[in-house]
């Protein structure tokens, strides 16, 4: 520990004034930003991770800020570590789908720690990263698929239709019955077309 004390002349007459009776520098640190943050991006989560002296691992405590990139830190959103381990997961749920991200780091020694105390550090160097993007199925591909599901239907639809006409115009004469069903069947399959388009 160490007594801090403020010497001077005032009005003529030497005066000593004791600023701190006991001071203990490590009661107040202000310690180095973390350095080496890098990040990795999964389809379920971002997980971020930086290095700090081996020394110092179990009793600090850690704060991250992340932000779209175009945005200004004055909007980022923090995120406190859980453990004292040098590392933090952010959710897919959390991220925007294709969106570049900045992040931060800063450390401070462990409320829970009783030897040591300090203040935030400085903010390390950023890294970036991206969200990744849940692939879309495409418009065509999702019409594609819809016409796949109406055609059976529609087919099956069009035989029945031509079972049931047969079946009533079996009194009429064979050549105006054929007539009729082959331009009913025509026309049942110039419609299917058409929505196939």
């Amino acid at each position: 520990g160490y007594r801090v004390s403020l010497q001077g002349t005032f009005f003529g007459r030497n005066h000593t004034y004791i600023t701190f009776p006991e001071y203990n520098p490590r009661k107040h640190i202000k310690l180095d930003p973390p350095l080496n943050i890098q990040s990795n991006v999964t389809a379920s989560k971002c997980h971020i991770w930086w290095s700090v002296p081996w020394y110092l691992a179990e009793i600090l405590q850690y704060e991250l800020q992340y932000k779209e990139h175009s945005m200004s830190w004055e909007v980022a959103l923090n995120k406190t570590a859980p453990s004292s381990l040098p590392q933090i997961e952010i959710e897919a749920t959390e991220l925007r789908s294709d969106i570049a991200y900045v992040a931060r780091v800063r450390c401070k020694v462990s409320e829970n720690e009783d030897s040591y105390h300090s203040q935030w550090s400085e903010w390390s160097q950023t890294t970036v990263f991206q969200s990744a993007g849940v692939p879309k199925l495409s418009e065509k591909i999702l019409n594609t698929r819809t016409m796949q599901f109406l055609f059976i239907p529609l087919s099956f639809g069009t035989l029945l239709y031509l079972f049931w006409n047969c079946k009533l115009s079996q009194k009429a004469s064979p050549a105006s019955t054929f007539q009729r069903q082959l331009l009913s069947f025509s026309h049942s399959i110039i419609c299917t077309m058409g929505i196939l388009r």
